[in-house]
């Protein structure tokens, strides 16, 4: 007999996230996502100045800051035809950059390491043994045998206080962790150690933006300058510690997060077998090196592969009518062309609908809408989207730097590429596009610099800053590549005012309800058949949902009037 469980919320992500699963002889055969807030962003900039809309939609989430405003006034600029300056270009990429690998590691230690590493086991570790194994696998200098004894005495005199905060809900013991004590240590340690570096690269934000999180943007450019001696602009100083910073991120990257990621692959091998779901993955591709509007010049490639078909590579195109809808059959809301009908988000709707003296989630029925997620689709199929679809669309198009870092990678943990379809390679590709990332960081700043020694500064094109120039109706797309995926925001421009707005995030994509076909989207497919050893501490649960890096935080969530727990699983 099945029996069936929830945990709401799923905690160590953004937002709220409810996952209702049916397990039957120790495997989930049946599993609901609904995502339990309510978005109204869209509502909000309906009315306003294309030129602000940024502002307000950058604040949708501040865990990948930036990528809502960046995503906003690109849609702008596609729509009223703007070309940025090449420096702007390369601010925003740099931006980006520092974006990545803060997000990443920070997910990774975070968010994501406690599904794997044990903290309470660290206290049997011996130090000495683990200062051996930290530097076999890096160079990283903070790995002597007193490093990691006084480290090991601080979280035993924290663990026997009884006062274990963050940790203290969390599954230790569990027969699915399978680490040495060693390494726990060195997850426990470099834990600790991100918390400390992830304050510094988001300075790069703060220097071009102004502030972290929520930097400024502009439309048309960069709302910067570049003054070499001019203590008031971005100048050599400033240039000279964001060089520093990105240096320093590319050596944590490389020395911590890359071999921490290889030590602790090894123990969970069986985990390059669960958790592959769709097999289908999209990419809008990002980081431009000439110019926005060339599609074909992107660090990040863009792409869909279709039932795991590394061999075939499909064109995306996020202006076609026939390519991206999104459906609301099992959503609460509702469509002036029905519940069955998908809409294009240029002609996108946002309009609430439930009924009951209480929210929905309230009364949850996963037979009906469950979800205040919409379900949007590529041609009818569920896409994954996120780092590993775009290392496998980078891969899977012939991209050497792709194919350098994933081969190597396999040939290091002896495993095969079907391996990436999977929890693991959905975390693993996470690492892989942070080496790159740091790189092409790199690059962008040196470009940037030899632009400005080549006499460049220009930072912003303003000529099509008047409404009196613009077409009396315009219609834009802003595309990018989050961390967590593909991200692109539609808006529709008339007598100089928003009239439409749509955002499809990344976790729209993954965490969608089933749609009018009962098609499930990537969260509840990759949780089929995966085994539970315990219903009551369902860890393998949080592995393949923390996997995704769920960012739900795209509105405000709706309390039980009452204040009343309905039913809860203690997870961290």
């Amino acid at each position: 007999m099945a029996q069936r469980i929830v945990i709401d919320p799923i905690t160590r992500i953004e937002g709220h996230l409810r996952i209702e699963a049916e397990i039957k002889d120790g495997k989930i055969t049946d599993v609901y996502s609904s995502g339990t807030m309510v978005r109204g962003i869209e509502k909000i900039v309906q009315g306003r100045d294309p030129r602000d809309v940024w502002a307000f939609v950058g604040r949708v989430c501040g865990v990948c800051t930036t990528v809502h405003s960046l995503a906003s006034v690109r849609a702008v600029e596609n729509a009223l035809g703007i070309n940025v300056p090449a420096n702007a270009e390369l601010v925003r990429n740099i931006m980006d950059a520092a974006l990545y690998m803060h997000d990443h590691v920070v997910h990774f230690y975070h968010l994501h390491a406690l599904d794997w590493v044990d903290v309470v086991s660290a206290l049997k570790a011996d130090p000495k043994k683990t200062s051996e194994i930290a530097q076999s696998i890096s160079h990283w200098p903070k790995s002597s045998p007193g490093y990691f004894s006084d480290l090991q005495k601080r979280l035993g005199a924290f663990v026997e206080s009884g006062q274990l905060g963050i940790f203290a809900n969390g599954y230790w013991g569990h027969p699915a962790y399978k680490l040495p004590a060693e390494i726990n240590l060195i997850g426990v340690a470099h834990y600790l150690e991100a918390l400390e570096w992830q304050k510094e690269i988001v300075k790069v934000h703060t220097i071009f933006g102004g502030k972290n999180p929520h930097p400024n943007y502009l439309v048309g450019g960069m709302a910067c300058s570049i003054g070499i001696d001019d203590a008031s602009a971005i100048n050599a100083e400033r240039l000279a510690l964001v060089e520093k910073l990105l240096k320093d991120a590319k050596t944590f990257v490389e020395q911590v997060y890359i071999p921490d990621l290889l030590a602790v692959a090894p123990y969970y091998l069986d985990w390059g077998g669960i958790g592959g779901g769709l097999g289908n993955f999209m990419a809008y591709g990002d980081m431009p090196t000439n110019g926005y509007n060339d599609r074909n010049n992107l660090k990040f490639p863009s792409g869909v592969i279709l039932n795991s078909d590394l061999s075939k590579i499909h064109e995306v195109d996020p202006t076609d009518d026939a390519e991206i809808r999104e459906f609301i059959e099992r959503s609460w809301y509702e469509y002036s062309v029905g519940d069955k009908e998908g809409l294009h988000p240029w002609k996108g709707e946002t309009d609430i609908k439930y009924t009951g003296p209480k929210p929905p989630y309230d009364y949850l029925d996963v037979e009906k809408k469950y979800s205040f997620l919409k379900t949007p689709r590529w041609k009818g199929h569920a896409m994954e989207v996120g780092p590993l679809a775009r290392v496998l669309v980078g891969y899977a198009r012939g991209r050497e730097d792709f194919k350098e870092v994933v081969d190597s990678t396999l040939a290091k943990l002896n495993v095969p590429a079907a391996a990436l379809f999977s929890t693991l390679g959905r975390t693993a590709a996470r690492g892989l596009e942070s080496l790159l990332v740091a790189q092409w960081g790199i690059e962008f700043f040196d470009q940037l610099i030899a632009n400005i020694k080549n006499g460049d500064r220009r930072m912003a094109d303003t000529t099509m800053f008047d409404p009196k120039t613009w077409p009396k109706q315009a219609h834009g797309v802003g595309m990018m590549e989050a961390p967590r995926g593909a991200l692109a925001h539609w808006i529709v421009i008339e007598d100089g005012k928003t009239k439409n707005y749509q955002m499809v995030v990344p976790t729209t994509w993954n965490a969608s309800p089933r749609d009018p076909e009962g098609k499930m989207s990537a969260y509840e497919s990759s949780l089929m058949g995966t085994p539970i050893a315990d219903p009551e501490q369902p860890v393998e649960i949080l592995r393949t949902v923390h996997s995704f890096d769920p960012c739900l935080a795209c509105a405000v969530h709706l309390y039980d009037e009452d204040g009343k727990h309905i039913s809860k699983v203690k997870v961290l």
